[in-house]
């Protein structure tokens, strides 16, 4: 190689980091709104002098407030996403019905929504990152 040619070579893996962290926290929010809509649509709006639903499957509503309730939020200096219902809308009836407990000393058995909702897309949340980084 003759003394007149020089090569330099450039990094940009603070710009590929950049990106990877973007790609991440767009996909989180794509699987944090599809498991949320798995868990909505598994709330089903029932009659006014009907019985409640089994224990074991999700819970059915009067009202859709639970199923309104539902929110998700992505975290993004933790690269997570939080997803369930807003304590403030429906206070603890969520987790009496997900785990089974008291709520206004009425005794609630586990009807699930938000395990199954997650178990129902966990197949499909690979997808989500695939060819994100662009």
């Amino acid at each position: 190689m003759p003394a007149s040619m020089r090569a330099t070579t450039r990094s940009s893996f603070k710009k590929l980091l950049r990106k990877a962290r973007r790609a991440s926290i767009e996909s989180l929010s794509r699987a944090g709104g599809a498991i949320r809509l798995v868990a909505m649509r598994s709330i089903r709006k029932r009659p006014r002098k009907a019985k409640p639903s089994e224990p074991g499957t999700p819970p059915v509503t009067r009202t859709n407030r639970l199923r309104r309730a539902i929110l998700y939020a992505v975290e993004k200096t933790k690269q997570r996403v939080v997803i369930g219902p807003s304590h403030d809308a429906v206070a603890d009836v969520g987790r009496a019905h997900e785990f089974g407990g008291k709520f206004r000393q009425e005794q609630y058995d586990a009807r699930p929504f938000m395990g199954p909702a997650l178990e129902q897309t966990k197949d499909r949340l690979p997808k989500q990152w695939e060819g994100s980084v662009k």
